[in-house]
């Protein structure tokens, strides 16, 4: 994954809020605190807990704890973030162009909300509504769906329309206690998903979704898409611009595809049952098999589209 040294980054939706934590307003507590507050349910019925257990959920799962427990009031999506807060740190300051982005993991950070920006908005259109922010933290944060802390791992809050992600989760969790791979299109990989999940509550998806656990639930399907709309994106990457027309990408190999596949891989239900208790429950996934996360990524990747990615009309998945 190579960026355009000559684009221009935008950091006005990239924020970092450091160790304290930023705090959106009229929400406090655990996440998915519409259920009535408590430890944060994990795939397999594990209830919360230290170590890799508590980070099982790894990529996502927050979403549908949010969706069914009911949302909050405020903000297109529930409760406004309250950007007051979450302008922390200086972290992303120096994030000026392509160049920067390929010489620090932050800007790149950045160069990849650009484009999944660029590309939702060509995509969606009219329709388009960019998240509110993509904000980093450190040990724990505030959003509009409760407290979080690292462990939850790469996540999307509904209420406020933002990602919320610890890039320490890469290498402590999805590499070293998950197996997952390392190298730099892992990271655009999880946020391309999580901004799959926006995408659906920009386009009332998330509304369809009904059953929480199970192969075919409709929690599995709302992350399955999530995984297809990351391939359509990915696809699409090398086509992206910044505000003045400029490519942002110079290169996307078939290496960073491949990470993108084995990081899919790696947080699929089975893998992490496996890791975890030994055995398979396919009645308790919340995110789909690792077949099936490689599979639907490869749907939208090789040329799907939105209506292709719609999993929730698929018989089998």
């Amino acid at each position: 994954m190579r960026f355009n040294p000559k684009a221009r980054l935008d950091t006005r939706r990239t924020r970092d809020v450091g160790r304290s934590g930023g705090r959106s307003s009229g929400s406090t507590g655990r996440l998915g605190g519409g259920r009535g507050g408590g430890s944060l349910p994990l795939p397999g019925g594990v209830a919360g807990g230290g170590g890799v257990l508590a980070v099982v959920l790894a990529i996502g799962f927050f979403v549908v704890t949010q969706l069914m427990g009911g949302g909050t009031d405020g903000g297109p999506g529930g409760t406004a973030l309250d950007t007051s807060r979450v302008e922390g740190t200086e972290r992303y300051a120096s994030c000026e162009t392509g160049e920067d982005a390929n010489r620090s993991a932050d800007c790149a950070r950045v160069a990849v909300e650009n484009s999944l920006f660029d590309f939702w908005g060509d995509t969606l259109g009219a329709d388009f509504r960019p998240e509110q922010a993509l904000v980093t933290f450190s040990g724990d944060v505030q959003t509009g769906c409760g407290g979080a802390s690292s462990a939850v791992g790469p996540f999307y809050c509904p209420a406020d329309e933002t990602i919320y992600l610890d890039s320490g989760f890469f290498d402590e969790v999805l590499e070293r206690q998950l197996g997952g791979p390392d190298g730099g299109f892992v990271e655009a990989y999880v946020l391309a998903h999580e901004y799959g999940h926006h995408m659906q509550n920009v386009l009332g998806t998330m509304g369809r979704v009904r059953t929480q656990q199970g192969a075919s639930s409709d929690a599995v399907r709302l992350e399955l898409q999530a995984d297809c709309y990351a391939g359509m994106w990915a696809r699409g990457a090398t086509a992206t611009e910044d505000s003045t027309g400029t490519a942002l990408f110079s290169e996307l190999s078939d290496e960073d595809v491949r990470l993108a596949l084995e990081a899919a891989a790696s947080v699929g239900d089975d893998r992490i049952q496996e890791k975890t208790s030994g055995q398979v429950d396919p009645e308790s996934w919340t995110h789909g098999s690792a077949e099936q996360r490689q599979r639907w990524f490869r749907v939208g990747f090789d040329g799907g589209d939105l209506t292709d990615c719609d999993t929730f009309a698929a018989r089998t998945l």
